[in-house]
């Protein structure tokens, strides 16, 4: 049996949480649904498929009467397809396989950065840069298979039907900062601008001048799902990938992108600053 994706996964938590929320155990929900307590255990650890059907028996015997949530649990039982990143499976960390499958399933997605151009916008030059100076560095094999990695993920904004709703909230450190030098950021920086015209693709910056705002020393990434209860926090961290789940964290990353948008420009004035930005390098 394969290991069961990130998003198998997360299906899998949320029918604990149901169930932990009904103050049973896992021996008790297995009495009540007519199973064994291994098979309560291999579903919430997301290793055996659940049917909506079972979803919905599920829901009834733990007293959720959340009927949006029942429902978008249901519809993750029919998504058990694995996606194109199946292919990098033995090729990159499967946290970024995990990442790629969150975005495929968003609703919507809102990126805040400070140092570097959010991944989904940037372009191969400016990527294959990054990658290059990698702590850990990387043999150009890796290097190849992280930017086509890198460039199919972002497929998700030109999608011609639904292309997904995407947020980028930019910091002008990372907006002046060369990477690669001058060409490759004079590029970036108008594929920034290209980006922002498409209608479901916002940019907006924080200056300098907005001083010190929460949140100010990270990159997140927030991932909207169906229901608020099904929203992910992505970040990135020194060890790797780190998705964030809990109903505290998810509160706490709702309240700093709060926060983090009553400080930053608006999309005209912030494509103000980019093209001003160009004429300076």
């Amino acid at each position: 049996m394969r290991n069961p994706t990130g998003r198998q996964l997360r299906f899998g938590a949320e029918l604990r949480k149901l169930r932990e929320r009904a103050g049973l155990s896992s021996t008790e929900a297995g009495q009540l649904l007519g199973i064994k307590q291994a098979q309560v255990s291999n579903m919430e650890a997301g290793r055996v498929g659940v049917s909506a059907e079972r979803v919905r028996t599920i829901a009834c015997h733990y007293d959720c009467s959340d009927k949006p949530l029942i429902q978008a649990l249901s519809d993750m039982t029919s998504e058990r397809t694995r996606g194109w990143w199946e292919q990098y499976r033995e090729l990159l960390p499967s946290s970024l396989l995990d990442l790629a499958e969150l975005e495929h399933h968003a609703q919507s997605l809102l990126a805040a950065t400070t140092a570097r151009i959010p991944g989904l916008l940037q372009t191969r030059e400016y990527a294959l840069e990054i990658f290059r100076q990698a702590v850990t560095e990387l043999s150009p094999p890796d290097i190849e298979h992280r930017l086509s990695f890198r460039i199919k993920r972002q497929a998700i904004l030109y999608r011609e039907d639904n292309p997904t709703p995407y947020e980028a909230i930019v910091h002008e450190a990372a907006l002046r900062m060369k990477v690669g030098g001058s060409t490759v950021t004079r590029q970036q920086l108008q594929y920034l601008l290209d980006m922002s015209e498409r209608g479901h693709i916002t940019v907006r910056a924080i200056t300098f001048d907005a001083g010190a705002y929460p949140g100010s020393g990270q990159s997140i990434y927030y991932a909207y799902g169906p229901v608020p209860q099904l929203d992910t926090v992505q970040l990135d961290q020194s060890h790797g990938v780190a998705f964030l789940d809990a109903e505290a964290q998810l509160h706490k990353y709702r309240t700093l992108f709060e926060r983090i948008d009553a400080v930053a420009l608006g999309p005209e004035k912030t494509r103000s600053l980019v093209h001003n930005l160009m004429r300076e390098l």
